[in-house]
Order: C-alpha cells, then structure tokens, then sequence
C-alpha cells in the first residue's frame, strides 16, 4: 500500500511539472548589475578593462521548456584604450541594450537554472572618449552609433529573485582615424526582480 501511494504521489508530482513546463507563462521584472569591458584589439591598440553598470526590464514568455526573453536596459561601457606611443583614451559608452534571448530552465519548486542565448542590438546615445591635453587621434574610435553582439549566459531563480552571468561578444568592428579595428566584449553579473507572472 506504501509503495502505491508514493508512485501514486510521484506521479501527480512529474504530471505537475511537466504541465508547468508546458503551459505557456509570462513573467516580467527589472534588473541591474555589473559590467566588465574588454576591447578586443589588433595592431597598434592595447585596452584595461573597467567596470561599468547597467540597469533596466526584462520578459518571459515560455512553454514547453523554451523560453524567449527580450530585455531593455540602459548599459554604461568603460575602457582605457592605448595606443602604440602610450597614449590613453579613457572612453565610455552608454546605450540602451536590446538582447533578444532564446533559453531553457531546468528545476521545480521555485529554484531552477537557466541556460539562454541570443543577439543583442546595441543603440548608442553617449560617446565619451577623453586623452588630456595629449590627444592624439590614434586612440580615439570611431564607436557606432547602432552596434551588435552575440550574448550567452546561465542563470539561476531563487522565487522572484534572479541571477545572470553572461558573456557578450562583439559582432561588428569599431575602427579608429588609422584604421586598426576592435570588438566590444563584456562580462555581466545582474540581479533581477519579478514583478509579477500570468
């Protein structure tokens, strides 16, 4: 009798998650975090990376074990660019980041791991680039004003509460007055918070 009541309990609990997993949900929150940005660079060109932030909305919609998760935030992207002869450019980009994320989420209970990837379409609306009195237009890029990028990540939710680590790689070259090219490529840790879920 035992053994029949818990197979009969473990199979509601399996028939409980795999219609969770295959009814399609909404989940929409905000979220903030860290950024780390490293300019991939050839040639005359060396670059530090430095910290940077960003902040804004991400969405859900899921079914099935797949999930598409568009997000929208404000990105502030810092690095020290050096040419040949020593000379830095301290630049910092901001733009409003739009990923277009494709993923899937493994857990039960509230806690699960998520696995995503997608594109990134990157706008920019500040393009701070700074040498001191020593300017030299060897260091100074010719940054986009729309750029894109590749990003993969994992995640974990805890109830409403989410953490991301991605890597986001540059697509598209920058180039600067001599003509050497760079990427963008960048570390992000968030934090997020769900709003609310239909």
């Amino acid at each position: 009798m035992k053994k029949v009541m818990f197979l009969l309990a473990a199979a509601m609990l399996f028939s409980m998650m795999a219609s969770a997993q295959l009814l399609p949900t909404f989940q929409f929150g905000v979220k903030a975090g860290a950024n780390l940005s490293h300019f991939s660079t050839e040639n005359t060109l060396s670059s530090d990376s430095r910290a940077g932030f960003l902040g804004g909305f991400w969405a859900r919609v899921g079914g099935a074990g797949l999930h598409f998760q568009p997000e929208l935030y404000y990105t502030s992207k810092n690095v020290d660019v050096k040419s040949s002869a020593g000379i830095v450019n301290d630049a910092s980009f901001k733009s409003i980041d739009l990923p277009l994320l494709v993923g899937t989420r493994i857990g039960a209970l509230g806690v699960g791991a998520r696995f995503n990837t997608g594109p990134l379409i990157s706008f920019a609306i500040d393009k701070d680039q700074s040498t001191g009195a020593a300017f030299s237009n060897a260091t100074h890029l010719n940054y986009k004003d729309q750029n894109y990028a590749w990003q993969f990540g994992v995640g974990l939710d805890v109830q409403k509460i989410s953490f991301d680590l991605r890597y986001e790689l540059g697509l598209n070259k920058i180039s600067n007055n001599y003509g050497d090219k760079t990427r963008i490529n960048m570390f992000n840790l968030t934090v997020g918070y769900r709003l609310f879920s239909l």
